[in-house]
């Protein structure tokens, strides 16, 4: 394979890899997972963390904003301090609105995040630069979108986890669950984001993967709010 060829590959890989839906609504888990966390009463922490870690893998929301987040951070270190900000947010609201029955209308709770897709990419291409001579410091955005993100979550699981029993440590297992997950997730990425940068043509190709990015989150505001005007009719 030539050095080209090579090239275009990953640049292929990643855009699919951003492109990728999943056919599962985001934040749902599966009939089976519903039941099982309906019937469980008691400190659960394996089955909580499996669970966490299969919610971000299939997570189709969660991966699109990470994918924006990550796209130009290069330094090690900044892909940390931003993934940990999105980390610290989410597990505030995941552990703290479950824990203290916080409750948010799904849709609206599910179109916001769309929402930080949207926004993400629309600052990936500088829209926002574009708009105000004023930086905007991305950090407090990850961040409070990582609030939202673990309020849905949240809400989700606090319609099937009806026993106080062991409530904290399957909240706590859950929760490192997810953690793991977004590693999970967040390693490929980050390799494959890296090689794409090699390509001569990435800054046109990125320019078009963050369009595709605003466009995923866009599906996911108008599918949402579909559902929260159903969901009254």
């Amino acid at each position: 394979m030539t050095p080209e060829r090579s090239h275009n590959h990953y640049g292929l890989i990643a855009t699919v890899l951003v492109l990728a839906a999943a056919p599962a609504v985001a934040h749902d888990l599966s009939l089976a997972n519903a039941r099982f966390v309906e019937a469980i009463s008691g400190p659960s922490p394996i089955p909580f963390l499996y669970l966490g870690a299969k919610h971000m893998v299939t997570g189709f929301d969660h991966i699109l904003f990470l994918v924006g987040v990550v796209f130009f951070l290069q330094r090690p270190k900044d892909v940390v301090v931003y993934v940990s900000l999105f980390t610290l947010g989410h597990s505030l609201t995941l552990l703290g609105g479950v824990w203290f029955e916080v409750s948010a209308n799904a849709y609206l709770v599910d179109a916001v995040i769309g929402l930080s897709v949207v926004y993400k990419a629309f600052e990936n291409i500088g829209g926002f630069d574009r708009m105000t001579d004023r930086k905007l410091d991305m950090r407090w955005a990850v961040f409070a979108f990582g609030l939202v993100h673990g309020l849905g979550l949240s809400g989700k699981l606090q319609d099937l986890v009806h026993s106080p029993d062991g409530l904290l440590i399957n909240l706590v297992s859950f929760n490192l669950g997810v953690e793991i997950g977004q590693v999970l997730v967040l390693v490929p990425v980050v390799i494959l984001l890296n090689a794409w940068r090699a390509v001569p043509n990435f800054v046109a190709q990125a320019a078009v993967a963050n369009l595709a990015l605003m466009t995923g989150g866009f599906v996911l505001i108008g599918m949402h709010l579909f559902g929260w005007v159903w969901s009254d009719v």
